[in-house]
């Protein structure tokens, strides 16, 4: 044999001992901390399966890209190390030639600079996410568990995607933490502290974080446990799953998204479940065993059940039930039946979906801090959707009533730093003065107008309506609202422009609503207040600080 034949011989050896090929088949004897694959959207979904030294581990479907990858995902094989990892692809198998380790995601260097990337806003290193699971404060950590597809800026794959912070403005992303598996994806759900070992998880002194999942598949949705002994970093399901199954009780698919929290009084763990037109009520003593108590119909999705003090009297308080869509009731709450005492609100609308509140908050705190996710488009982007920003629920009694209350949390101060403010001027002075803020990347505004002599005013972004009122039919940007004192028609708006999104909150958080970032390239007017004679009794501008 040639010289050069016997160098390309030991080549290829060489390679194959680390990258073993076969037909719709790679073997990786993992070394690295991530495993990185090229995606294409020219190429349909197809089923790619993984082993680990021949027993199943994970079964997804994913557009594997056989020639330019049009971005990269990653998958982190950080536990496997000096394990084999078999990748089998039903797809064309050209891609998994693309297929390969290392210690950083590809694009690592351009990571949280991409030019779409929301800057204080918490999104995914990739990948698609959507409705925030399992928010929980623990050893000096939140919680951030979500809706994720690791292996496409789409949704699918549902996985649980992983976050901590400890302050709820900084985010560190970790390896997912809930992978689908043989009894369907893991849609949303929550997580608690199980304190008193009720389900026997607990490791001596350690107690376990216990999380309630929906596993989805094409047939049911059921619910599953499963606990973590690390503070949230592996979880271990419980081998008896599922603990709910209720297709047939409800005949429907749509049973899901459990919510479960202590309840003192009686001693015994609550579960609110979406069950077909409403919210289902269960008890535990374990977390294992559930006993159907109640229903409550007109809410869908993605259950929450609190209570709050009115106006931060402790001696005066009431429970709130919301959906996925930002309606909520309030009423009284015996442990086992939810009793509304008004009819159905809404306290926020536009981009926001699916919130879900912290749970064990120390009492020392008493907030009620809630997430929601952002159904906020990233083109171009490796990544898609993104959280909102945490804000704090209350209960404020109102001329209309008792009503819920959502303001950002007071960590994010931090983030924002007034460099602008001014008093009582013309509309055109305001739009004048804000000019020099045009370019900005990110911008909080916060104003008060004042608009008696106009029928309809409002405030624009590059001819985008951040506000738009109508005196007439008593209408804020199509919805009606109506200010606490309707005589002075005044309205105040409390507005955080990131790259892609807007959220505005109104008179203290008494109504908030989010949207995309879409400026009018076209438009040149820039920031500009509008209406016939309108008076901004209050303008200030903050520079905004990255969260990365």
């Amino acid at each position: 044999m040639k010289t050069s034949g016997k160098i390309a011989l030991t080549l290829c050896t060489f390679l194959l001992s680390h990258l073993l090929l076969t037909a719709g088949e790679v073997s990786l004897l993992i070394k690295k901390r991530y495993v990185n694959f090229p995606i294409s959207h020219t190429q349909e979904r197809k089923r790619m399966t993984f082993q680990v030294d021949g027993e199943p581990d994970l079964s997804i479907v994913i557009r594997l890209a056989p020639d330019e990858a049009a971005y990269w995902v990653f998958k982190d094989v950080s536990a496997l190390k000096g394990k084999t990892l078999k990748i089998t692809y039903e797809g064309n198998d050209k891609g998994l030639s693309k297929i390969y380790q290392s210690d950083e995601i590809e694009g690592q260097a351009n990571l949280y600079k991409e030019q779409n990337r929301p800057q204080f806003h918490f999104t995914s290193r990739r990948g698609w996410i959507n409705d925030p699971n399992g928010l929980i404060y623990h050893e000096g950590e939140y919680h951030l568990f979500y809706q994720h597809n690791p292996f496409e800026r789409d949704w699918e794959n549902m996985h649980w995607g992983h976050a901590v912070s400890k302050d709820l403005v900084h985010w560190t992303e970790l390896p997912d933490a809930l992978f689908p598996d043989h009894t369907g994806t893991m849609f949303s759900g929550s997580t608690v502290i199980d304190y008193h070992n009720t389900a026997g998880f607990n490791r001596g002194k350690t107690p376990a974080m216990v999380a309630a999942f929906t596993a989805a598949s094409s047939d049911r949705q059921v619910q599953g446990i499963a606990y973590s002994l690390d503070r949230g970093r592996t979880f271990t399901k419980y081998a008896k799953n599922p603990v709910i199954d209720s297709k047939e009780k409800w005949n429907s698919v749509d049973t899901r998204d459990p919510k479960v929290f202590w309840y003192a009084p009686s001693n015994h763990w609550v579960m609110v479940l979406n069950e077909r037109d409403g919210h289902s009520i269960y008890t535990s003593a374990n977390l294992k065993d559930w006993k159907y108590e109640s229903h409550t119909t007109g809410f869908w999705e993605c259950p929450e059940l609190f209570e709050l003090p009115v106006d931060g009297d402790p001696k005066h308080t009431k429970w709130v039930m919301y959906g996925a869509s930002g309606t909520y009731m309030t009423g009284n709450f015996d442990g086992k039946v939810f009793t509304p005492e008004t009819g159905k609100y809404c306290y926020t609308t536009g981009s926001i979906y699916a919130a879900q509140t912290f749970t064990n908050i120390p009492a020392t705190d008493g907030r009620r801090i809630q997430i929601g996710w952002g159904r906020i488009n990233h083109p171009g982007m490796p990544f898609n959707g993104m959280m909102m920003m945490p804000t704090e629920l209350t209960l404020r009694t109102t001329k209309d009533g008792i009503r819920l209350v959502s303001i950002p949390v007071r960590e994010a101060e931090v983030l924002f730093t007034p460099i602008r403010t001014w008093h009582s001027l013309s509309s055109d002075e305001a739009n004048r003065q804000l000019a020099e803020f045009y370019t900005a990347d990110c911008l909080r505004i916060q104003t008060t107008i004042k608009l008696s002599h106009a029928t309809d005013a409002g405030f624009n972004l590059f001819g985008q309506r951040i506000i738009s009122y109508d005196m007439n039919s008593t209408t804020l940007n199509g919805r009606f609202y109506s200010p606490q004192d309707p005589t002075s028609m005044e309205l105040s708006a409390d507005i955080y422009i990131d790259r892609t999104s807007i959220e505005v909150f109104i008179d203290g958080g008494l109504y908030s609503y989010s949207m995309e970032r879409r400026p009018d390239n076209n438009n040149k007017e820039g920031f500009h207040f509008w209406g016939n004679r309108v008076e901004v009794k209050e303008l200030e501008v903050y520079a905004v600080n990255s969260i990365w």
